[in-house]
């Protein structure tokens, strides 16, 4: 529970930074009286109950993929239950779209989270005005340039840390409320219908803002394979949403007796003595929170490499225990340099909250959709249980997109950008991999035909040759060309395929798979799960039922590189799309690198393709 309050919840606790402000004095200003005040802070509350505690406690971490959770985990889970149905193609989109939300969301909350938290210097002290965004721009680039050292030994003070502002923030809605009991009265949703009773249009608009304070609920299903539903669950419901709750109704408490502290009650909150202190506090926090997604942009590209949406990038292990624990050079500069365009361009957290929001909750609903694959055609609840539940989900997440969506052009238009693009990238490279298959399979031969008609003529030479082979059937094109152009062939031919399975983790007892093909060739394949690593010496090492034990210094691997030629005449995909294909096939990192396989045993044999 001390981890996961450290990790998961970073991102969520940081919302009463801005969330409460930005509903009164943000897009759409709200009157700062009871009937307002009452009336967002019961949305809050129940936003809270209804999308946190109902929809992702207690329904959605119980769609866990063998522990894991996020979006390519539930589409693998949903998927490998509904196999080839005419659901796939739907699921898969839909998969891909909130994973390309993801990472808009990831280049949002360290701008917005640390900008919010810095902005306090203000309150302290209004001269400090100029050095906010300098500041904001130190820490965040101090933070992105951390990452490559790993998480693991900082990991440790993130519990302690983040314990130590909810306790803050409980603190200081308690003192408050003291000053106002009557603010209690926002745990009656009779408040929030009472807003929309008096101006239904305002009201709609304001929850656009007010969907700020539940941005990070989608963390805790995706963190959740860290620490298990139930740490998840419970430090949730014992610990984050009592200490939100409470800082929220003070912050309402607040507002009520003085006004216009609506500039930033969060820290006006603090008596004048402690505000430098809450400021330092709050900083560290969203330090954390952007820490969190940061790891979460890591994991996600890792996942979407091994399912076969993205080519393969340099990946870096920063821990020798803890698996998940990964550093993308080329995702974390990516990140840095749009989390910089994002507060320099627009250089305050009111502004920015127009942007935020919109990718969070286009997120959500894709979960809930997804969720109602689940419960219909996998789980099969009762009809009138699952259409109820998922009814509800869709009100709740349908209407705050319709809210979210009048912020497109005051900003949220970014996100939507991002995840545009990002869509495109992600499925040009799926079905360009899959155009590429095809061609390369047209002009194989089966395993039996090619022994029977080229390895019983053709010279054998000594040791093991490895064929690295993407399809479990037919003949590598790199072994063909081998034979074409060298005209030998090893004593012993292994003919290696890496299947991802649609699971967190392969069955470490299930991971070889080898079939005896005659005349000294083998067919090989390694399975591996959507979160693990390839390694494949490590796994070939305790191979022994290829006629000899596998020796790594007398084995050679051969690796195929295609290079593709564009051409107008092939129908597979646009010519634009081609030409981003090729592009990101070349920037790709080289098969050897990936499969962690020595340079000193590589042969690669080149050849064009047009797709």
């Amino acid at each position: 529970m001390l981890g996961a309050v450290g990790v998961v919840f970073g991102d969520i606790g940081t919302s009463p930074l801005y969330a409460l402000k930005e509903s009164f004095i943000g897009p759409h200003p709200l009157a700062v009286d009871q009937l307002h005040i009452f009336g967002v802070l019961s949305l809050i509350f129940w936003s809270l109950m209804l999308i946190v505690t109902v929809k992702y406690v207690l329904v959605a971490m119980r769609a866990d993929n063998r522990g894991e959770g996020g979006p390519f985990a539930l589409l693998a889970l949903v998927s490998r239950h509904l196999g080839a149905s005419r659901w796939s193609g739907t699921l898969i989109v839909l998969g891909v779209l909130a994973a390309s939300m993801f990472y808009g969301d990831a280049m949002l909350t360290p701008a917005i989270s640390v900008l919010s938290a810095v902005e306090g210097l203000t309150v302290v002290e209004a001269s400090l005005q100029p050095l906010v965004l300098p500041i904001a721009v130190v820490i965040l680039v101090a933070l992105f340039l951390i990452q490559s050292r790993g998480t693991a030994r900082v990991g440790a003070l993130f519990g302690p840390i983040v314990l130590v502002y909810l306790a803050t923030l409980a603190a200081l809605g308690v003192a408050n409320i003291a000053a106002h009991p009557e603010i209690i009265g926002i745990l009656n949703p009779y408040r929030a219908f009472e807003f929309f009773l008096y101006d239904t249009r305002l009201a709609f608009l304001a929850m656009g803002s007010v969907f700020l304070a539940v941005t990070g609920a989608e963390t805790l299903y995706a963190d959740m394979g860290h620490f298990g539903r139930k740490a998840v669950g419970l430090s949730w419901l014992t610990l984050a949403y009592p200490c939100l709750m409470l800082n929220y109704m003070g912050q309402g408490a607040l507002l009520l007796g003085t006004p216009e502290a609506v500039e930033n009650p969060f820290y006006l909150m603090a008596p004048e003595w402690a505000r430098l202190p809450l400021v330092l506090i709050a900083t560290a926090a969203t330090i954390i929170a952007s820490q969190a997604v940061i790891s979460g942009a890591f994991s996600v590209t890792h996942q979407a490499i091994q399912l076969g949406f993205l080519p393969r990038l340099r990946t870096l292990h920063t821990s020798e225990k803890a698996a998940g624990q990964i550093y993308i050079p080329s995702v974390n500069w990516g990140l840095l340099v749009m989390v910089l365009v994002l507060v320099l361009g627009f250089g305050e957290s009111t502004r920015l909250a127009s942007a935020y929001g919109i990718s969070v909750i286009g997120t959500m609903l894709i979960t809930t959709l997804m969720l109602g694959f689940l419960v219909f055609k996998v789980w099969r609840w009762n009809r009138w249980l699952a259409t109820g539940t998922i009814g509800l989900f869709m009100l709740v997440d349908g209407t705050y997109f319709a809210s979210n969506i009048t912020k497109i052009p005051d900003g949220g238009w970014f996100p939507l950008a991002v995840a545009a693009v990002l869509f495109t990238v992600l499925t040009t490279w799926s079905k360009g991999r899959r155009l590429m298959r095809m061609r390369l399979e047209d002009g194989g031969m089966p395993l039996p035909v090619f022994i029977k008609s080229a390895a019983a003529s053709a010279h054998r030479v000594r040791n093991t040759a490895v064929f690295m082979s993407a399809s479990p059937e037919g003949i590598p094109p790199a072994l063909l060309h081998n034979l074409k152009h060298n005209q030998v062939l090893h004593e012993r031919v292994l003919i290696l395929t890496v299947l991802i399975e649609e699971v967190p983790y392969a069955d470490p007892d299930k991971r070889l798979e080898a079939h005896d093909a005659g005349l000294g060739f083998y067919r090989l394949i390694l399975h591996y799960g959507f979160m693990e690593d390839v390694n494949i010496p490590r796994d070939l090492a305790a191979l022994n039922c290829i006629g000899g034990p596998f020796d790594m210094m007398t084995a050679s691997f051969f690796l195929g590189r295609q290079k593709l030629v564009i051409s107008a005449d092939q129908p597979g995909m646009a010519v634009w799309r081609e030409r981003l294909f090729s592009w990101m096939n070349k920037s790709s990192e080289s098969a050897m690198e990936f499969f962690k396989i020595p340079t000193n045993r590589v042969v690669e044999l080149g050849s064009q393709i047009q797709i």
